[in-house]
């Protein structure tokens, strides 16, 4: 679930760039869409559509890194490769009295003859 909401989250975020650079720029020839409308709206009419839909793509995208935060930290949980090794690790080894090792032999002391 969470690869697709990172893929939707994904494509708001390119939607949201897009929508941004076709703004009018205020101060300078950076915009790309600071012409007319080519007939088909205002450039009022534009100025609001894009005003509009850069809101609703900024909510949607705060929206989504929160949601995404809050499933990230909830699936966090500790992980092993080997699942025995934890069967292995809450089982306590068997206690062993060392092995009983003589003590090492002292050296004679030399007698003289």
């Amino acid at each position: 679930m969470i690869t697709f909401l990172l893929v939707v989250h994904g494509l708001i975020t390119l939607a949201l760039v897009a929508v941004i650079l076709l703004q009018r720029s205020e101060g300078g020839a950076l915009g790309i869409g600071g012409g007319g409308g080519g007939g088909l709206m205002t450039a009022r009419g534009a100025a609001n559509l894009l005003t509009r839909s850069t809101t609703i793509l900024a909510g949607l995208f705060i929206a989504m890194s929160i949601l995404l935060a809050v499933l990230a930290a909830g699936t966090n949980k500790a992980r092993t490769i080997d699942p025995d090794a934890v069967a292995k690790a809450a089982t306590p080894a068997p206690t062993q009295a060392p092995a009983q090792t003589p003590a090492p032999a002292l050296p004679g002391v030399p007698v003289a003859q």
